[in-house]
């Protein structure tokens, strides 16, 4: 039996259903395996995963943030949680892509949705929530791929002396509950909203992360990174935030090509991570040197 054939005869099986009719897989993502599926004339995501203690990926984690983000209005309600499987309501949306990013409108909306996020879950998560500093993720995932001898080993020495570089020069932060993981997929627009989908990065963070970490997996020139952040803050960036958000973005950036190297040794979902890890290289060298 295949994965997929698996994961459909626990999808099944749930006991939240009636009559579970149309299961189908749901293309996208490359951490977990998910599902839709019919019952009772609605709509359901069944997602797949167990914790990823190599990412910092706890399910009871990514469960109370999307209780709270629920319940905030900024993500699909919660219809049913057990080990390893987390059901939300459906809604009708599609994902974003980076072009998507582009148009200066949907930018202002998307901008507009991670703050009101930052303000809103932060304060109606309940429960144990962790922290995602991506400075101890850097040195963690450095740890990891050292233990395991990964193939990039040799360039692990340069890329930490540089974080400890970043990690001084983004400062003092505020602290919000972040998503962490803003590809431009985990963005819906719906009919008349947008929603943000997959928490199971978030965690207490810097909202300059958030911020970075939009911008650079949609390749925002630097017009619509000024935009991006005079959008959350609601006046002109002055210098020092200019240059504690450059060495975030680049921070944003490692993160994700780690991230990736060690995904390449770990992960059995079908994706090109060697390739994945080579364009996050190759675009967080580019912005290291611009700063």
């Amino acid at each position: 039996m295949s994965a997929l054939e698996e994961a459909i005869k626990k999808a099944r099986a749930l006991s939240c259903w009636a009559d579970p009719q149309d299961i189908e897989p749901l293309e996208g993502g490359i951490t977990n395996v998910n599902l839709t599926l019919k019952d009772q004339g609605r709509k359901y995501v069944v997602r797949f995963g167990d914790d990823i203690p190599e990412h910092g990926v706890m399910r009871f984690n990514e469960l109370a943030i999307s209780r709270a983000a629920a319940a905030a209005g900024i993500s699909p309600a919660v219809h049913h949680a057990e080990a390893g499987i987390l059901v939300l309501e459906f809604e009708e949306a599609t994902a974003l892509s980076e072009a998507d990013l582009h148009d200066q409108g949907t930018l202002v909306d998307v901008t507009r949705l991670v703050a009101r996020a930052h303000r809103e879950v932060t304060v109606l998560a309940r429960g144990p929530i962790m922290t995602f500093w991506v400075f101890h993720v850097l040195r963690d995932y450095c740890g990891f791929l050292s233990a395991r001898n990964s193939p990039h080993i040799q360039k692990l020495p340069q890329l930490m002396q540089e974080a400890e570089r970043l990690e001084k020069a983004v400062g003092k932060i505020d602290l919000v509950l972040g998503h962490n993981d803003l590809l431009p997929a985990n963005i819906l627009r719906g009919e008349d909203r947008y929603w943000l989908v997959d928490w199971e990065y978030g965690g207490f963070n810097s909202p300059l992360f958030d911020l970075g970490g939009l911008a650079t997996n949609c390749v925002l020139p630097d017009e619509a990174e000024r935009l991006m952040l005079k959008t959350y803050i609601g006046r002109e960036p002055d210098t020092r935030l200019m240059q504690s958000y450059g060495a975030m973005k680049c921070a944003s950036l490692l993160r994700e090509t780690m991230w990736s190297m060690v995904s390449e040794l770990t992960s059995f979902i079908d994706f090109d991570y060697l390739t994945y890890t080579e364009t996050n290289l190759e675009r967080y060298r580019r912005a290291y040197e611009r700063l």
